[in-house]
C-alpha cells in the first residue's frame, strides 16, 4: 500500500465524505497519509484525533490577518541556503523539504511538499556544511526541513561524515516524524547512518496523540536507543488533537516508559491556514499547570512559544510564583496561593 496523496485517494479509502473545496486546499498544501497513519484512523469518527492532524478540510483556506507564510522567521536567519542561524551555538540544517506526511497545522506548509522549497543540491549542501565549519560558535547542528529521515541511509550517511570532520560540532540533533508515522524506515541501517565519529546524536520523536506510539513504532525507538541514539520528545498543543490533560498526561508518560525524555510542547504557531488547531495562551496554561502534580516531573514538557518574526523561543509555561523584594506568592498545581517565604 501506498500513501494517499490527492483528494482522490482521500474519498476513495473514506476519509472524507464530500471532495468540495479540498482541490483548492491541495492545490496550495501538500497532502500525504502513509499506510501507518491511515491504520490508526478511524473513518467513522468524524472526530477522530489523528485524521485531524492528516486529513485536509477547507477550514485551510481561511486565514487571518496575523498568519504568516514564514511564521517563526526562518528566512530572516538565513545565511546561506538550508542554513537558519538564530542562536549563536546551533544552527537548523535543512537538507531536505518533503516529509512523509503533510501536517495540516505545519508552520512550514508554504515550504514543505513538491511544490516547496525542494532538496538541496550537492552544492548547496557543500555551501551550507562550509558555513557550520567557518563558525567556530556553533556547538549543535539540527537537522529538520522537511523530514531528514525521508533521506536514504546512504544520503544521510554521507551528511553525517561531512559533520563529523568538523571538531567544534559537538552534539547532532534529528527532528523527524518518521518513527511514528513511516516506522518501518527506521532500520539498523537508518540507525547506523545516524551515528557520526565523535558527535553524540539526538533525535527528537513528533508525535501529537498517545495513539500514534504504536508497537511499530516502539520497536523503532527500541533499535535507535541500541544504537546509542538519544531520544526526546516534540508535541504541538492542537485543539481537538490533546487540548485536555488526559490525553497530554497519557502522551507525556508514554514517551518516559519508552525511554524518549519530554522535551518542548509548542504553542501553535501562525501558519496560514491553521486558526482552528490554535488554543490560545491562558489555555495552554492552564493544561501545562494542571499538568504539574498529576503526573511524574520525569513527564514534564518545556511549554514554549516562537516568537513570530524570528526572535526565538520563549518559555510561556503558567508562572507558579509572582512578586518582588522577597516577598512571592507560589501557586501550587491546585491552584492554591502561598506567601514566600512563609509568614
Amino acid at each position: 500500500m501506498s500513501a494517499i496523496k490527492s483528494v482522490s485517494g482521500l474519498l476513495d479509502a473514506g476519509l472524507i465524505q464530500e471532495a468540495a473545496g479540498l482541490d483548492a486546499v491541495a492545490a496550495k498544501y501538500a497532502i500525504s497519509i502513509t499506510p501507518a497513519v491511515l491504520a490508526l484512523i478511524d473513518p467513522s469518527d468524524p472526530d477522530d484525533r489523528i485524521a485531524r492532524q492528516y486529513v485536509p478540510t477547507i477550514a485551510e483556506l481561511d486565514t487571518t490577518p496575523d498568519e504568516r507564510a514564514d511564521p517563526i522567521g526562518d528566512l530572516t536567519h538565513a545565511p546561506v541556503e538550508g542554513i537558519v542561524h538564530r542562536y549563536p551555538d546551533r544552527v537548523l540544517l535543512k537538507a531536505v523539504h518533503v516529509c512523509p506526511v503533510y501536517c495540516r497545522f505545519c508552520f512550514r506548509r508554504e515550504m514543505v511538499g513538491p511544490q516547496g522549497l525542494g532538496t538541496l543540491s550537492a552544492a548547496e549542501l557543500d555551501a551550507a556544511i562550509a558555513y557550520i565549519a567557518a563558525h567556530a560558535e556553533i556547538w549543535e547542528v539540527i537537522l529538520t526541513g522537511g523530514d531528514p529521515l525521508v533521506l536514504s541511509p546512504r544520503r544521510l550517511r554521507t551528511i553525517m561524515e561531512k559533520l563529523a570532520t568538523i571538531d567544534h560540532v559537538k552534539v547532532l540533533r534529528f527532528h523527524t516524524r518518521v518513527p511514528v508515522v513511516e516506522p518501518e524506515r527506521v532500520d539498523h541501517a537508518m540507525v547506523d547512518a545516524l551515528k557520526a565519529s565523535g558527535k553524540i546524536t539526538y533525535l527528537a520523536v513528533h508525535a501529537n496523540h498517545p495513539r500514534e506510539l504504536t508497537p511499530v513504532a516502539r520497536a523503532g525507538f527500541d533499535r535507535l536507543i541500541a544504537g546509542g541514539i538519544m531520544l526526546i520528545s516534540q508535541t504541538v498543543l492542537l485543539r481537538g488533537v490533546n487540548d485536555d490533560v488526559e490525553t497530554l498526561a497519557t502522551l507525556m508518560r508514554t514517551f518516559v516508559e519508552n525511554r524518549i525524555r519530554p522535551y518542548y510542547l509548542h504553542h501553535p504557531d501562525l501558519a496560514p491556514g491553521t486558526r482552528h488547531f490554535r488554543v490560545s495562551i491562558e489555555e495552554g496554561q492552564a493544561l501545562v499547570g494542571a499538568l504539574r502534580g498529576r503526573i511524574s516531573g520525569l513527564c514534564q514538557p518545556t511549554y514554549v512559544l516562537d516568537i513570530p518574526g524570528g526572535h526565538g523561543k520563549a518559555d510561556i509555561g503558567s508562572a507558579a510564583i509572582s512578586g518582588t523584594d522577597g516577598c512571592f506568592t507560589v501557586r501550587d498545581w491546585q491552584g492554591g496561593a502561598h506567601a514566600y517565604p512563609p509568614k
